[in-house]
C-alpha cells in the first residue's frame, strides 16, 4: 500500500510537470529566421584557457559570421600553457583586415574572482575603450557557431526588445555515456528553468546558457558590470537573474535551443560527466543539507519509484500497481523524448530516465560529500573556494 501511494504521488508529479510546469519538455523555444532591421556594434568576448585543440574551429566560426554590421572579436588568453595564443594569433592574421580579432594576454587572477569572469572583464574593458559596442556576445572558446548566428541573435534582440538573448548550444553526444547522460543534463536544466517562463517577463524565472549570450551594453552597465558576478561559479544564470530583476518597461530576456551551434568539448567517459555535474551540483543547492535531502527524495520518488513499482507489481501480481507504474514510466518517457529528438536519439533511450535520475542523484550526493570533506571546486587547473556563490534555484 505504501509503494502504491508513492507510485500515485509520482504519477501526480509527472502529470503536473507535463501539464502545468511551463511546457518545458516540449523543447519548442527556437530562434526563427527573421530579417535584421538595425546593425548595432557588437563585441565578441571569448575567454580561452588551454583551448588549442578546438580553437581553429571555434574562433574561425566566429570570424566567418555573415553579420553586416560592425563587430570585433576579443579573445582573452587566460594564461594558457598550450598553443592557445599561437593559434589565436595565426587566425587573427588570417582574417585581418576584414575582421578585427584582438588577442588579449590575461593578467593574474585577483582574489575573489573566478578565472572565466576575470578574463571576460578584461575583454569587456578593452572593448569599451577601443570600440564602445552596443551589444556583447559572450561565448566559450569551444563553441562552433553557425555562419548566421550573430545576425539572428541581433535580429531577435532588436525586434523583440530583448536585453539578453541566449542559446543552449548542442552539446557533444557521440559516445555511449554522452548519449545516456548529456540529453538528460539539458532536460533537467529545462525542468529547473522552463524556457517559456524565462521568456515571459511576468515570470520571475531567469536563466541563460553561458556558451552563447548576447547582452546589451546598457543592461550590463545597469546591473553594475560583470564584476557583480565575480564569485559566481554558475555565472550564466546569475547574470540572467540580475538582468531580469532590473528590466526596464517593455523589455525582456529570452533563452532558447538550437541545433546549429555546437559545443566541441567531449565527455568520453562516465567519470568526465560525473565530475562535470558534481563540480557545481551542491553549489546549485546553496550548500544546504535540507535542499540536498529534498532533492534526493524528490528525484527518488519522481524517477525511481515507477520502475520499482512495476517490478514489485509483477512479482506480486498486483494489476493496479502494474498499470499505474507503467503509465507513470510512459509519461516520463514521453516527456523526455523531445529532448532526445533534439539529439537525434531513439525513443527507446527515454526509458533509461530512471537509471539516469539515479546516476544524477549520485553525482549530487558526491558533490555534497566533496564539500563536507573540504574539497574545493577545480576547473582547468584552478581551485576555487568551496563557498563560491551560486544561483538561488535548486537542482531537482
Amino acid at each position: 500500500m505504501f509503494l502504491l501511494i508513492l507510485v500515485i504521488l509520482s504519477l501526480i508529479i509527472w502529470l503536473y510537470l507535463i501539464t502545468f510546469h511551463g511546457q518545458f519538455w516540449l523543447c519548442n523555444q527556437y530562434l526563427k529566421a527573421q530579417e535584421i532591421v538595425s546593425k548595432p556594434k557588437i563585441s565578441v568576448i571569448i575567454p580561452a584557457r588551454n583551448e588549442a585543440k578546438v580553437l581553429r574551429i571555434s574562433l574561425t566560426s566566429i570570424a566567418n559570421q555573415d553579420y553586416q554590421g560592425e563587430f570585433n572579436i576579443n579573445l582573452i588568453d587566460d594564461q594558457s600553457t598550450d598553443d592557445t595564443q599561437k593559434i589565436a594569433t595565426e587566425i587573427s592574421q588570417q582574417f585581418s583586415p576584414l575582421v578585427n580579432i584582438n588577442i588579449i594576454q590575461g593578467q593574474d587572477l585577483p582574489q575573489g574572482w573566478t578565472g572565466k569572469l576575470w578574463a571576460m572583464k578584461q575583454g569587456i574593458d578593452y572593448a569599451k575603450k577601443s570600440f564602445q559596442p552596443d551589444y556583447f556576445l559572450f561565448t566559450d572558446a569551444d563553441i562552433e557557431h553557425s555562419k548566421n548566428n550573430l545576425t539572428q541573435l541581433v535580429a531577435k534582440a532588436e525586434k523583440d526588445n530583448l536585453e539578453l538573448v541566449s542559446l543552449m548550444v548542442l552539446l557533444r553526444c557521440q559516445s555511449f555515456w554522452e548519449k545516456l547522460l548529456i540529453p538528460a543534463f539539458v532536460f533537467f536544466f529545462q525542468k529547473l528553468y522552463p524556457f517559456p517562463w524565462v521568456n515571459n517577463p511576468q515570470k520571475k524565472t531567469a536563466a541563460a546558457a553561458g556558451g552563447c549570450i548576447l547582452i546589451s551594453a546598457k543592461a550590463l552597465d545597469r546591473i553594475g558590470g560583470i564584476e557583480v558576478l565575480k564569485e559566481a561559479l554558475i555565472d550564466d544564470c546569475t547574470l540572467a537573474n540580475f538582468v531580469k530583476k532590473t528590466l526596464p518597461q517593455n523589455k525582456s530576456i529570452w533563452l532558447g535551443l538550437t541545433d546549429q551551434i555546437y559545443s566541441l568539448r567531449s565527455y568520453p567517459d562516465f567519470k568526465t560527466i560525473f565530475n562535470m555535474v558534481a563540480r557545481t551540483a551542491f553549489t546549485q543547492l546553496n550548500y544546504s543539507l535540507l535542499l540536498l535531502f529534498g532533492t534526493i527524495i524528490g528525484m527518488f520518488i519522481t524517477y525511481l519509484i515507477p520502475p520499482l513499482g512495476l517490478i514489485v507489481g509483477i512479482f506480486n501480481h498486483n494489476l493496479l500497481l502494474i498499470i499505474l507504474s507503467s503509465l507513470t514510466w510512459l509519461l516520463m518517457a514521453i516527456a523526455y523524448y523531445p529532448t532526445l529528438k533534439l539529439y537525434k536519439l531513439s525513443f527507446l533511450w527515454s526509458f533509461n530516465l530512471p537509471l539516469i535520475g539515479f546516476l544524477y542523484n549520485l553525482m549530487t550526493f558526491d558533490s555534497a560529500l566533496r564539500y563536507w570533506q573540504g574539497e574545493k571546486s577545480k576547473w582547468k587547473g584552478r581551485v576555487y573556494s568551496k563557498n563560491q556563490k551560486s544561483t538561488i534555484k535548486t537542482l531537482s
